[in-house]
């Protein structure tokens, strides 16, 4: 299997074969060979590696970026690999080497908006990312922060700390559907009425679902 159908017209032109690349000789990071596997599979090759000629180390076709990319492109039989070149002695190669890698240590997320992103994309793969991890970043992102109240509601004028859960989303997997105040008060409404009729809040899901088809039906 060739790399060729997995690297874009556009960086066809910057091919050359893996087996004359050689791995930079004191690599610090380490990788996850599996994920980037699959978002090769996936997504096909997107970025060039960068490749030192090696004029003044002595070490010719050495990776300075994309060792791991190289490594996994290996592991699923590419035998051709798009890189961009450049010449520089060892103290400039071991900067970009490590500022490669430090550049993505101090990068940060916007979580509510990686979560958001992530829960528009209907199949993971390739993403790095599994449903589970998905589900987490959702969670982590809808809990709000716990309210300093002035009385705990019994009459002993004592402040209370309670977990103010007012939901403005409805999430099943990763899936999560903003909805309005209007509609977390009607929701919350059944919601009370068939917990005081079964005594559990077990079957909820279906009640509610049950209703909109019912609903469906009559209209």
């Amino acid at each position: 299997m060739t790399a060729l159908a997995n690297i874009p017209e556009q960086l066809l032109p910057l091919a050359v074969p893996i087996s004359e690349l050689t791995p930079y000789y004191r690599n610090p990071r380490t990788g996850d060979l599996p994920a980037i596997a699959e978002s090769l599979t996936v997504n096909g090759q997107y970025r060039a590696v960068v490749v030192n000629k090696g004029t003044y180390t002595g070490r010719p076709n050495e990776i300075l970026a994309g060792n791991h990319t190289v490594a996994a492109a290996q592991q699923l039989g590419w035998e051709q690999i798009a890189a961009t070149w450049v010449d520089v002695d060892d103290e400039a190669a071991a900067r970009i080497v490590v500022v490669d890698n430090r550049t993505n240590d101090l990068a940060g997320y916007d979580t509510a908006l990686l979560a958001e992103v992530l829960s528009e994309i209907p199949d993971l793969g390739g993403t790095g990312y599994d449903r589970e991890s998905v589900d987490r970043l959702l969670d982590d992102t809808s809990l709000p922060e716990t309210l300093e109240l002035t009385s705990d509601g019994a009459g002993t004028g004592a402040a209370a700390t309670v977990d103010y859960l007012q939901w403005g989303y409805l999430q099943w997997q990763s899936k999560r559907v903003r909805i309005t105040a209007e509609e977390v008060e009607a929701l919350d409404a059944i919601y009370t009425r068939f917990v005081d009729d079964t005594n559990s809040d077990m079957g909820f899901g279906w009640h509610v679902l049950q209703l909109a088809h019912q609903e469906g039906e009559s209209a």
